[in-house]
């Protein structure tokens, strides 16, 4: 081969071999994608999505990244740590008090996967048996204490219906629930199932059987990402409802990778299976009803001192056509 042949060669596969590089390298930078907490199985499809190549087919790496509850999730949105947080339709709300971030989807409607749940030895049979009685919340002000308050108000029973107890963590809810402290817990659909296994009580009634209009969980990017990475966000939204689809015709791969994820038998991840494909949203979009119970949620929380326009806080540009 003439030597200028060669050189022109050489340097044409070179430029190729740094343009293939430049667009692998775009392509698979990764998407920091942060779930509340880490077990919920209103996340797991994130999990399951990974595992089975989903969103990597639609083009986007995923890293996951755990945060221990939605406060330390939200100074990761405010802090452009993550890219996209998997959180509550509650903390959406925090938008209207300046986190630079805006809610993409909906991910599920009632909130099903809290419940509430009475202690062992109590004579408390039905939700009525509720009323005057104490039941932990993770704070007066969280999405479980207003919950509770919701459940008082459709029952008519007015503020105070349901006594409620501030407990942060899980276990001393539980050890309060033990000694007597409190009649009944406010906890996850799983860790229900599992302490009635367990003869610790039962549970008596899902919130979201009663507070039927609302977004329990919402998918949020930040604006930083919208801004900058508009194709990542829409990839993101494909891979995630591509999933929901996937769990609805794989049970058992996805009930597999949920007891792993949260650390539960295979059977009680199955039962939570059952409850939560009921609630998960297929297309993302929110619903006017869910989003007045939110609005209204924010000011009785104490999150926003008055009702914010709700159309600022979302945007559903970016979901799957």
């Amino acid at each position: 081969m003439h030597l200028t042949h060669f050189i022109r060669n050489l340097s044409l596969g070179v430029a190729v071999v740094t343009l293939g590089i430049a667009v692998t390298g775009h392509a698979a930078e990764p998407l920091k994608v942060g779930k509340s907490v880490p077990q919920a199985f209103g996340f797991v499809p994130l999990d399951i999505g990974v595992r089975n190549g989903i969103f990597q087919k639609n083009g986007v790496e995923v890293e996951i990244l755990n945060f221990g509850g939605a406060p330390r999730l939200n100074e990761a949105l405010t802090s452009n740590s993550i890219d996209i947080g998997l959180h509550s339709g509650a903390d959406m709300g925090l938008a209207a008090k300046g986190m630079p971030s805006k809610a993409v989807a909906a991910m599920a409607g009632a909130p099903l996967e809290i419940t509430l749940f009475a202690g062992a030895g109590t004579p408390i049979k039905t939700v009525d048996d509720f009323r005057g009685k104490r039941v932990t919340v993770s704070s007066v002000r969280s999405l479980t204490g207003w919950l509770m308050q919701e459940l008082g108000r459709q029952k008519g029973w007015g503020a105070g219906g349901i006594i409620p107890v501030e407990m942060g963590q899980i276990t001393s809810s539980m050890a309060a629930l033990a000694t007597h402290q409190v009649d009944g817990l406010s906890i996850d659909i799983g860790t229900a199932f599992n302490m009635e296994r367990q003869g610790k009580g039962h549970m008596i009634v899902k919130y979201g059987d009663y507070v039927t209009d609302f977004h329990q969980y919402v998918i949020s990017a930040t604006n930083k990402m919208i801004a900058e990475r508009p194709n990542d966000v829409r990839a993101f939204l494909k891979g995630w409802f591509e999933t929901i689809a996937f769990m609805e015709a794989n049970k058992d791969k996805s009930v597999a990778v949920a007891a792993d994820v949260q650390h539960v038998d295979p059977d009680i991840a199955g039962e939570t299976y059952d409850v939560m494909m009921r609630t998960f949203s297929r297309d993302g979009h929110f619903m006017p009803k869910a989003l007045a119970v939110l609005q209204r949620s924010y000011v009785e929380m104490g999150t926003l001192e008055k009702e914010p326009d709700m159309a600022t806080l979302y945007t559903e540009a970016y979901l799957p056509k």
